[in-house]
């Protein structure tokens, strides 16, 4: 029989298996990566168990919960904690401060004859553990930054450097007003447990710097933590370097390509008219940088751009539309924000080249 344990690093190190306890809403607000969801209570009997806390104490509470516990769904509780235990004999158990609700879970296991630890503190402890892990290689670990022009292919060499964090790649979005990527971004809290675990990660890595691209303070709607900001802002830059035709075709791809077969998919009755919408509205968020002039000459563009791909397989026009953007939007703000930074350039170079001196430096 294995012990009851506290809070650690290596539950996360090692991907070990985590059965979460708290009701639902609480998982979504935040949770880890090696969590499953298999709630005590649901959300509705939360807020009444709540309620009555509140109102009559937490025996009228415990009252209240032991009546809400019908033989039905009581089963139904057991018969997945116990799929799970079977399935996960090294995991562990936990629910918000490691109390009443992981108690009872533990309880209805051992009458059911299994005997599954838990986590002492539950997720408000485990949480804790993460953001010390974080801060603490905030504080002492260097980073070095890789900057480039939009289509460069950051994000491709982030995720060849084995020492580097994928910060946009953890925030599922690119970074930018084209940046989405069609499916659901994590929590703010979500993203902070999985950059804190990827970088304690690293520490199995050859020891040296962590690269991570150059971000401004929102990846979508993700907040990029002040401190990190802050770090990252005076780090050694490392400079991308593409030609524009490379540019234009990689954005081709992320911003076209990509957006297309999901509107295949999602929209199999129109899906190029879906797809001319989802520009217009990505130029229009971006219309006053644009300038008037330029944010309507693209509008006009865009529906023979579409019309182009879809009768004649023709890129002519969001090749224009794509250059356009590059060298009247992405461009200049890159080269003013380079600018304010230029004196931290430590290496300008292709993808190639950069891995090159990237090893040979930690070599």
């Amino acid at each position: 029989m294995r012990d009851d344990i506290d809070a650690r690093l290596d539950l996360f190190l090692n991907d070990t298996p985590l059965m979460d306890v708290r009701a639902p809403v609480e998982f979504r607000q935040g949770a880890f990566p090696n969590a499953t969801n298999l709630p005590l209570l649901d959300d509705e009997q939360r807020e009444a168990i709540g309620i009555r806390y509140k109102e009559a104490g937490q025996q009228s509470a415990i009252e209240l919960g032991l009546e809400l516990a019908t033989p039905d769904i009581r089963e139904q509780r057991l018969r997945a904690w116990s799929e799970f235990a079977r399935a996960h004999p090294d995991g562990y158990l936990y629910c918000f401060r490691g109390g009443l609700r992981s108690n009872t879970t533990q309880a209805w296991l051992r009458e059911a004859g299994i005997n599954y630890p838990l986590i002492r503190g539950g997720y408000k402890a485990l949480r804790r553990v993460l953001l010390d892990a974080l801060s603490t290689r905030l504080d002492s670990q260097p980073l070095q930054v890789l900057a480039g022009p939009t289509g460069s292919g950051k994000t491709e060499l982030i995720q060849a450097w084995p020492t580097s964090l994928d910060l946009e790649g953890r925030a599922n979005h690119r970074g930018s007003a084209f940046g989405r990527t069609f499916t659901e971004q994590p929590s703010q809290i979500d993203w902070e447990n999985r950059i804190a675990i990827d970088w304690a990660k690293l520490d199995r890595e050859p020891h040296g710097p962590v690269l991570v691209e150059d971000e401004s303070r929102l990846i979508g709607r993700i907040n990029l933590l002040p401190e990190l900001q802050s770090r990252m802002l005076a780090a050694p830059l490392i400079v991308l370097e593409a030609d524009i035709q490379q540019r234009i075709d990689r954005l081709k791809t992320d911003y076209v390509r990509h957006a297309l077969a999901h509107f295949e998919v999602a929209e199999p009755e129109a899906p190029f008219e879906a797809l001319r919408d989802y520009i217009a509205n990505n130029l229009h968020r971006i219309r006053k940088r644009l300038g008037g002039l330029k944010h309507q000459q693209l509008q006009d563009v865009l529906p023979q751009a579409v019309q182009g791909l879809e009768k004649h397989s023709d890129w002519a026009g969001f090749e224009y539309v794509i250059e356009s953007l590059l060298t009247d939007y992405y461009d200049p703000m890159y080269r003013y924000q380079l600018e304010k930074r230029s004196h931290l350039v430590i290496f300008r170079g292709r993808h190639d080249n950069i891995l090159d001196w990237l090893a040979r430096q930690a070599a």
